[in-house]
């Protein structure tokens, strides 16, 4: 690791996070892996609609990050699903390429079909949800998932076992159910799923403690963000030892949605000295097209990939950005631009301009103007943001620069 960690020439966290004090009881994986599953869940987001050819588009821009592994889909769910995940396991992309599906032999059938590596299977995992949602008997939730796991292990699929509400069961009852299908049936790995998204950062080390003291298998975290907590969850748990994150590109997903990827991994490399190995670059040219793809609405100060991080309204940092330039960019910004694939920083111009911005912008237009005119000009800036509660193009600029230079010329 770097004698600096925490400042490099791409990014300039706090050097706190790498207090002995704090790092003493890390217990992260040697090689932690990015699942994405931005193909299933994600599209499981209200009025995501993705066509075959947009999922291949997908795939190939997450191969290009270089993310480990991608879950493209559920089979059952229609043949359009199926046969996107047959073109993507076709054109050998180089990460592993998994299905989605019930504990149903039916289920695995069709992912087994499409030439998968493995297979996510799901399967409720607390008494309310087999009771009121899926209004089944118990003992049937296990005896199916018994019998599924144990044909697609058959079938030489890697069988990750997904248990479904697992953060609102009963842990002593979970587990032991966990075990059973572990024991009598078949499980490679076992997802830690907090499907709602409901528990706290504190509470996620005791989850996956509690886990591992049952259950010698693969952990993967899988968690939701209804109340926003899916980064830190995610991270709390891989510093207990969980090797698999599953993430969403821009954290589409159901409801909330689902732990953003580009949040997640940014925050492993600058603030815990990570690297999962992508190609960061690429994260915003994927956000971009996932965004373009998904017809989602993105905010435009979204962490990591927002389009408006590096446009710098603010008279006080436009000053800040003119003393530090591009050699010390990291004084203005966590991370440089170009390392996550934004565009370099840029001045705009609205009602946060300062003078310093103003003149910047005229040096760029060619207009003189004395430091009374850049004033009046300045001020002529803000009023006219405020009216049209918009930044301001190059041309409306020039006219407000050259009727206030213009007035000078007339006298």
């Amino acid at each position: 690791m770097a004698k600096q960690p925490w400042k490099t020439k791409n990014w300039f966290v706090s050097e706190w996070n790498y207090a002995p004090e704090v790092t003493k009881d890390f217990k992260f994986a040697k090689n932690i892996k990015v699942h994405d599953i931005t193909l299933r869940d994600g599209e499981q987001q209200t009025g995501v609609i993705l066509t075959k050819d947009d999922k291949i588009r997908i795939a190939e821009g997450l191969a290009e990050a270089g993310v480990h592994r991608i879950e493209a889909g559920m089979p059952i769910v229609s043949p359009s699903d199926a046969e996107a995940i047959k073109a993507i396991v076709k054109r050998n992309l180089g990460p592993q390429i998994f299905a989605f599906s019930r504990c149903m032999k039916e289920d695995v059938q069709r992912a087994i079909d499409t030439g998968v590596n493995g297979v996510v299977m799901e399967i409720p995992s607390s008494k309310h949800m087999v009771d009121i949602a899926y209004k089944w008997p118990m003992e049937k939730a296990i005896e199916t998932s018994i019998e599924a796991t144990k044909f697609a292990h058959a079938n030489g699929l890697e069988v990750v076992f997904f248990p479904i509400d697992f953060s609102r069961a009963e842990m002593k009852w979970v587990l032991d159910l966990i075990e059973r299908v572990s024991k009598e049936g078949h499980m490679d790995a076992l997802a830690l799923v907090d499907t709602f998204g409901v528990v706290s950062p504190h509470a996620m080390q005791y989850f996956v403690r509690q886990v591992k003291s049952r259950i010698n298998k693969r952990l993967e975290a899988h968690f939701h963000q209804d109340f926003g907590m899916g980064v830190a969850n995610t991270i709390m748990a891989l510093a207990e030892g969980v090797e698999v994150m599953h993430t969403t590109v821009l954290g589409v997903g159901e409801r909330a949605g689902n732990t953003p990827m580009e949040e997640t991994v940014m925050a492993l490399l600058t603030m815990y000295g990570i690297d999962v190995g992508l190609d960061y670059s690429k994260l915003t040219p994927l956000a971009n097209l996932v965004q373009k793809l998904c017809g989602v609405v993105v905010p435009t100060n979204k962490p990591v990939v927002g389009n408006s991080l590096y446009q710098i309204e603010s008279g006080i940092i436009a000053s800040w950005f003119k003393n530090c330039g591009d050699e010390f960019a990291t004084e203005l910004f966590p991370v440089r631009a170009n390392f996550v694939g934004q565009p370099a920083p840029t001045v705009v111009m609205g009602k946060g301009s300062g003078i310093d911005s103003v003149k910047m912008w005229l040096e760029h237009a060619g207009i003189e103007a004395s430091e009374d005119e850049a004033l009046k000009i300045t001020a002529g800036v803000k009023n006219y943001s405020l009216k049209t509660k918009k930044l301001l193009t190059e041309a409306e600029f020039r006219t407000i620069a050259k009727d206030v230079v213009g007035q000078r010329a007339a006298a």
